[in-house]
């Protein structure tokens, strides 16, 4: 079974005040043998990147309206008159807030839903063909 990845590179900044932010470079990723999750990586002052993983559910729902709690929580709004998709990102190495362009993210997000839709995400992992082997034994 090959497996397909749908990448995207950004740029996200990472707000540092109200009135403060940095550009950081971000890569989107979205693998079809992990159909459930979403995966960023972005360098903060750091060799090695951030890895962050999270369901794409609550990326696309973040999209359109304030959705997750805990660790990553995801809300749109307007920054100068543009769309912005922000998340707030917590663990125990810190805290994070990054905003990302709406419109680049949602038509990443819309080719990981082309790729895998909505509801089909356990027939990517083949869950159905280990159960059918199994019982035909």
């Amino acid at each position: 079974m090959t497996h397909t990845v749908v990448e995207r590179e950004l740029e996200l900044r990472l707000i540092l005040s109200p009135e403060r932010g940095i550009p950081v470079p971000a890569r989107l990723a979205y693998r079809t043998d992990d159909p459930y999750a979403v995966h960023i990586a972005f360098h903060i002052n750091s060799e090695c990147p951030v890895h962050w993983t999270f369901a794409r559910e609550l990326l696309v729902e973040g999209v359109f309206r304030p959705c997750g709690h805990g660790d990553v929580r995801v809300w749109p709004t307007k920054v100068d008159g543009r769309g912005v998709v922000l998340m707030a990102l917590s663990s125990p190495d810190g805290d994070a807030l990054l905003e990302a362009p709406a419109a680049q993210v949602s038509a990443w997000l819309e080719r990981t839903l082309r790729v895998v839709p909505p509801g089909t995400e356990g027939e990517q992992l083949g869950i159905d063909d280990a159960l059918d082997q199994l019982l035909a034994q």
